[in-house]
This record gives C-alpha cells, structure tokens and sequence, in this order.
C-alpha cells in the first residue's frame, strides 16, 4: 500500500470530481480501482475484498486516520454491511457510514468543505 501526501499549501486538499462505475477522479488523476481519501492523503491501492468479505484488517487504513466519520462507498449500488463487521466497527468507537460511491463521494466533498476530518474507502466497481 502507497500513501501519498498532498504536498501544498493549507487551502489545497484532495477534492472527489468525478465518479462512474470503474471510474473515480479525484483532482485531476483517474482512479480504477479502490482507493481511501482524506483531506490530505490518498491511498492509491488500497487492497480490499469483496465488499461481503470485508474485514476490520481491511479498513485499517481508514480507521487509522481516525475520521470524526467514515464513509464507505460500496460502488454502483448501496449495499450493507456484514453485521458482525458493523457490531465491531461500533464497539471500537468509529462512526461509518455506508453508501454507493457515488454517494460518498458528494458526502465526502460536502463534509470536507464543512471542515471535518472525514475519510472515504472508495470502491469503484
């Protein structure tokens, strides 16, 4: 796993512009497979299963960031999470919400612009 730091100035962050299934863009660069997204850092390929075996160990990256809220975008379509996965995302403290990329990403901008510390795991089939 890379992680790149966006190395400008404060009133420069990564911005979500463009999603489609296969297909993120994010400032300028395309992205076709999985990626997790802060205001500052981009995790270009992030490793994930298939969203029904998707583990804790999976979203350590994100959790790692320690967003005031996760989203989870499940690509073209919502899907939910496992329950177990949910129950354990719970008792460790992180607030996750689960949404289609498409979603997220708007989500994502929005909270961003509000200020607030939040992390997109990004799935883009």
């Amino acid at each position: 796993m890379r992680r790149q730091d966006f190395p400008l100035s404060e009133e420069n962050y990564y911005q979500i512009r463009a999603f489609e299934p296969g297909r993120l863009v994010i400032n300028d660069q395309e992205y076709h497979q999985p990626v997790i997204v802060a205001r500052r850092l981009l995790i270009k390929h992030w490793v994930v299963p298939t969203l029904d075996r998707l583990t804790l160990e999976a979203l350590a990256p994100a959790i790692g960031l320690k967003p005031d809220v996760l989203l989870l975008g499940t690509g073209a379509k919502h899907h939910f999470l496992e329950a177990g996965l949910q129950a354990a995302l719970l008792s460790a403290g992180v607030g996750i919400e689960v949404m289609s990329t498409q979603a997220a990403c708007r989500t994502f901008n929005a909270l961003l612009l509000d200020g607030r510390h939040v992390v997109a795991a990004l799935m883009v089939s």
